[in-house]
C-alpha cells in the first residue's frame, strides 16, 4: 500500500506475504486547455513528493512562454519551487517530435524515479501522452529514396490520400498541409509496415483527466487569453521575429502564434479580431482534445476525471487506488 510520508511517496510491503506490486507508480494528469492541468500537478507535486513530467508539444521549446502557457509562476509553492522536466528543453529551431519525446521523457521517468519521487505527468497534447502510454518505443525511421523519387511527382492531393490510407487515425495537420511533412509522414508509415517494435520501460500511472462544462471552459479559455494578451503575447511574438524566427514556423506551432503572426502581417484587422479569432479556434482544439481523450478511453485508458480540477478530489482517487 502507498503510504504518503513526508515529502515522498514510501512503498511498504508486509513481511509475512509475496512482495505484490503497487497499483500505480506515477500520475498523469490530462485535460483540455485552460483547464487548470498545471495548477492540479504541482499541488499534487507538493503533496506527494513529486516531479512535474511535462507532456506539451509547445512548452518544450525555449522562448515560447506565455503563448504556450508554461505559466512558471504556478511551479513555486510557499517560495519553493516543484522540479520540472521537459520545459525549456529544446531550441526554437530544433524540430522536435514525439520519437525523440518518448525518448526524453522515459529518460526523464527514470531520473524521477531513481530519486525516490513520484513523476506526475501533466499535458494535453494527444500524440505525446499515447507515446507515454505505448507498450512499444518508436523507432528510427531511416530515408528511403526509391520512395522519395516515387511520390515525388504526386501532387499534394494524392499524397493526402496515400497518407490517410496508411494512417486513417492521422491527427497532425501539419503533415497534411506541409509538404516536406507530408512525404516524411508516408515515409514513416510505409517503414512502420514492416517495422518490429521494441518494448517500451513499463509504467503504471494512475490517469486523472480534468473535466469542466463547456460553458465554463469556454468561458475559462476566453478569460486566459484576455490576460496573456496584457501579459504581452503579441510583444513575445515581435521579439520571436526580431531573433530570426521566421512566419512559417510560427504557423506551424498553431493557435496563439499563428494568429498572432497573422495579425502582425495585418492579416487580422485588429486586438477585437485578434481576440474573438482566436478565443474561438482555442475552443475547437479544446473540444478536439476532449475527442482525443475519450478515444483513449475507448482504446482501454481508463481516465478518472475530476471535476473543475479539485485537489480533494483527485486525493480521494489517490486514496482509493492505493
Amino acid at each position: 500500500m502507498l503510504q504518503f510520508s513526508g515529502p515522498q511517496v514510501q512503498i511498504y510491503y508486509p513481511l509475512e506475504s509475496p512482495i505484490p506490486m503497487p497499483s500505480f507508480d506515477s500520475l498523469l494528469i490530462l485535460g483540455p486547455t485552460a483547464s487548470g492541468k498545471t495548477a492540479l500537478g504541482v499541488s499534487l507535486a507538493r503533496l506527494l513528493g513529486g516531479e512535474i513530467i511535462s507532456a506539451d508539444s509547445r512548452q518544450v521549446y525555449r522562448g515560447l512562454d506565455i503563448g504556450s502557457g508554461k505559466d512558471l509562476q504556478e511551479f513555486v509553492v510557499g517560495g519553493a519551487p516543484v522540479a520540472h522536466h521537459l520545459i525549456d528543453h529544446v531550441d526554437l529551431e530544433s524540430e522536435y517530435n514525439v520519437f525523440q519525446y518518448q525518448r526524453d521523457f522515459h529518460n526523464a521517468f527514470a531520473a524521477v524515479t531513481k530519486k525516490g519521487h513520484m513523476p506526475i505527468v501533466v499535458g494535453g497534447t494527444g500524440l505525446y501522452l499515447e507515446a507515454i502510454l505505448s507498450k512499444t518505443l518508436m523507432v528510427t525511421v531511416p530515408e528511403n529514396p526509391e520512395l522519395r523519387a516515387e511520390i515525388a511527382p504526386m501532387s499534394t492531393e494524392l499524397l493526402q490520400e496515400k497518407l490517410l490510407q496508411l494512417r486513417p487515425d492521422v491527427h497532425n495537420t501539419t503533415d497534411l498541409v506541409d509538404r516536406d511533412r507530408l512525404e516524411r509522414a508516408i515515409e514513416i508509415a510505409v517503414h512502420l509496415e514492416t517495422a518490429v517494435p521494441e518494448p517500451a520501460p513499463v509504467i503504471c500511472p494512475l490517469v486523472l483527466g480534468v473535466e469542466w462544462d463547456r460553458k465554463t471552459l469556454r468561458q475559462r479559455i476566453a478569460h486566459r487569453l484576455q490576460s496573456r494578451i496584457e501579459a504581452g503575447l503579441i510583444e513575445e511574438v515581435e521579439d520571436l521575429l526580431a531573433q530570426g524566427c521566421p512566419w512559417q514556423r510560427l504557423e506551424q506551432l498553431g493557435l496563439e502564434y499563428r494568429h498572432v503572426a497573422r495579425y502582425l502581417r495585418g492579416k487580422i484587422n485588429n486586438k477585437n479580431d485578434l481576440r474573438q479569432k482566436l478565443s474561438g479556434e482555442i475552443c475547437r482544439f479544446a473540444k478536439r482534445q476532449e475527442t482525443w481523450f475519450r478515444r483513449m478511453e475507448r482504446n482501454g485508458t481508463t481516465i478518472h476525471w475530476i471535476p473543475e480540477g479539485r485537489l480533494d478530489a483527485a486525493m480521494a482517487v489517490i486514496r482509493d487506488a492505493e
